[in-house]
């Protein structure tokens, strides 16, 4: 069974910075995308990062020049190094992955349990 297991959340002043971990353990064939989305108390879930085994990245606009994610393929890990931050950054923090069970398989989501991340003003 596929499973998702974050870590690095906490409580930071505004400026500060965090780095989130997230693992993908079990049996899998291969990741397709690997990233974060976030949600805050109140609003839909939001992409923050999604990276691409190639390496490709996608950024929300509100975090662009401030987070940086970064994949270890060898590890299925994938890391959101979080600079700068804002209050507004305040939310649970969750690990995305798209992947297969098997070579010809259907892409499948996977979600971790969720980080919380609070930044005070």
């Amino acid at each position: 069974q596929v499973q998702l297991g974050e870590s690095g959340g906490g409580l930071v002043q505004a400026g500060g910075s965090l780095r989130l971990s997230c693992a993908a353990s079990g049996t899998m064939f291969s990741i397709n995308t690997m990233g974060w989305y976030r949600q805050a108390p109140g609003k839909q879930r939001e992409l923050v990062a999604s990276s691409t085994s190639g390496g490709l990245t996608n950024y929300a606009d509100s975090v662009k020049g401030r987070f940086t994610a970064a994949r270890d393929n060898a590890k299925r890990t994938v890391y959101l190094q979080m600079n700068n931050l804002k209050p507004e950054d305040t939310a649970v923090y969750y690990c995305n992955a798209v992947l297969t069970m098997t070579p010809f398989g259907t892409p499948q989501v996977y979600w971790g349990q969720g980080t919380q991340v609070t930044v005070s003003s």
